[in-house]
C-alpha cells in the first residue's frame, strides 16, 4: 500500500477511535476538544505512515505517537492518558505499517 493511503486511513481510525473514546465523557467545550483530539491522533497516524527511520517499526510509531501527544498532555494536563493512548495507538500503527506499506 501507499505510504500516503496507509497514513490516512491510519489517521482517520486512530482519530475517529479517541474521539469515540471521548464522547462519554464531559468537557466545557466538548466539541473544541473531540475536534483537537482527532487532529492529533489523524496527526499521529498520518506521520507513523510516511516516516522513515532505521528502527523497528512499532518503536518508531511510538516515538511519533509520544512527540505528537506531549503538548496536548502539558495543556490538559492530563499526562497519563493522553501520553498512554498516543504511545500505545502509535507502536500498533507502527508495527501493522510494515506489513501493509510497500518500500
Amino acid at each position: 500500500m501507499n505510504p500516503i493511503a496507509f497514513g490516512l486511513i491510519a489517521g482517520l481510525l486512530f482519530g475517529a477511535v479517541d474521539v469515540a473514546l471521548m464522547i462519554p465523557m464531559a468537557f466545557p467545550d466538548k466539541k473544541t476538544a473531540m475536534l483537537a483530539a482527532f487532529a492529533s491522533r489523524f496527526a499521529i497516524g498520518f506521520l507513523i505512515g510516511v516516516t522513515r527511520m532505521p528502527i523497528p517499526g512499532w518503536v518508531r510509531g511510538a516515538l511519533v505517537g509520544l512527540l505528537i501527544s506531549i503538548p496536548d498532555a502539558i495543556v490538559t494536563k492530563a499526562y497519563a492518558p493522553i501520553l498512554a493512548s498516543g504511545i500505545i495507538g502509535g507502536a500498533i500503527i507502527g508495527a501493522v505499517s510494515t506489513r501493509f506499506i510497500q518500500s
